[in-house]
């Protein structure tokens, strides 16, 4: 048994009729008294959270009316919530997408100060789970509605393409959109963008493709008819990344010009699912490229084709081959390039960008594991940068 207090905050927006200027109210709740380990009965949950019960459902209850101390700790949603005042986020288009305001924090920027690509990453992973968690459908699961639940289903990323115009910088205030759709019969599309809070301006978009996979087998799995149900009034049809023909990525050979070998996952590269989570995918590709060439270039565009699971026993080899690729001087890459210059504020006169010589390096990526008899492919991948531009 052990003692607590709890101090509960409530934020109450106020309008009249025909006004438009809000105020907001906040009333805070100091609560003292004490808990067990023990499950806690629902009459005594009812009296410590009933004051907020008519403005969110926090808890499910299991078939014995008990609550465990997990439930009564991340208070997961049971049904729709529009606004989370705890993590900065609201239902947006229309009801069906989600925003959230994140301030970028001095752990997820790099030595120039700008946000990396893996806080990018992981914030498009919280946003997304985030998202779940506002929508009702959460299960205990990482980011698994409740009918995945009851057939044993979880998420695996399949495709991911990021683009990044311009990275923001430390202590940048920015809002990340995100929302659904459908991808063909038992796929899932997610779409990100992040944009400036002060600008407006577009910083990174990405879109993802998104598969089941049983969890006890381990092999992918059509969409279970109640789970469609579920998430198909969250789907909408709008892309943040027009790909009418997914670009393919050629695998690399042992004649690849870097390659790092025994690479082995740490236990905190491990997510909720027990697989090695993509960010660490990525940490693995760059540390093939040239230090020198990282310090004097900037990633573009990253596209990761994913082909299984890496475990903590797996042994990865990280193969990399150099290419370059053209000057960018039409379509939709010359308008990521303008948000970038605009973003940099150096763009004068008309507008013209034919005095920029802007023109992208890539590398083409593997990730395997390392057997006796053979390899297999974790995730192929292909990174496009260019150079840093006035010490960024």
């Amino acid at each position: 048994m052990t003692t607590f207090s709890c101090p509960i905050s409530f934020l109450f927006r106020c309008s009249s009729n025909g006004n438009h200027n809000h105020r907001d109210h906040r009333v805070d709740i100091k609560i003292n008294g004490s808990i067990s380990t023990r499950p806690i009965k629902l009459d005594a949950l009812n009296e410590i959270v009933g004051v907020v019960k008519a403005s969110t459902s926090l808890v499910t209850v299991n078939g014995n009316d008990h609550i465990s101390e997990e439930q009564i700790r991340q208070r997961i949603p049971t049904q729709k919530q529009l606004v989370d005042p705890y993590r900065q986020g609201l239902i947006n288009e229309r009801g069906v997408g989600y925003r959230q305001t994140v301030v970028v924090r001095s752990y997820e920027v790099g030595p120039d100060k700008t946000a990396t690509l893996e806080s990018l990453l992981n914030l498009f992973q919280e946003t997304a789970l985030n998202h779940v968690w506002m929508s009702g459908l959460l299960s205990n699961g990482f980011g698994a509605t409740h009918g995945m639940m009851r057939n044993n289903l979880i998420w695996v990323v399949s495709r991911m393409h990021v683009q990044v115009n311009h990275y923001p910088i430390w202590g940048e205030v920015v809002e990340i959109d995100t929302w659904v759709g459908a991808s063909g019969k038992n796929g899932m599309r997610r779409d990100w963008l992040i944009r400036s809070q002060a600008t407006g301006i577009t910083y990174a978009r990405a879109t993802s493709t998104w598969v089941m996979m049983n969890e006890q087998t381990r092999r992918l799995s059509k969409m279970p008819e109640e789970v469609r149900d579920e998430i198909s009034p969250w789907f909408i049809e709008k892309q943040a990344i027009k790909e009418d023909v997914p670009e393919k990525i050629v695998k690399l050979d042992d004649k690849a010009k870097y390659v790092i070998s025994d690479l082995k996952p740490n236990r905190s590269d491990l997510d909720m699912n027990h697989h090695v989570n993509n960010v660490k995918y990525v940490r693995w590709m760059h540390e093939t490229i040239p230090d020198n060439f990282l310090e004097s270039h900037q990633l573009s565009s990253i596209v990761l084709e994913y082909r299984r699971e890496c475990g903590s026993s797996d042994r990865v080899q990280s193969l990399c081959q150099p290419y370059e690729d053209e000057i960018l001087t039409n379509g939709v890459e010359q308008s990521l390039l303008k948000n970038m210059v605009f973003a940099s504020g150096i763009l004068e006169g008309n507008g013209n960008l034919s005095s920029l010589e802007m023109k992208t390096y890539g590398y083409t990526h593997l990730l395997q594991i390392k057997g006796e008899s053979q390899n297999e492919e974790i995730v192929r991948g292909r990174t496009r940068w260019k150079k840093k531009l006035w010490g960024q």
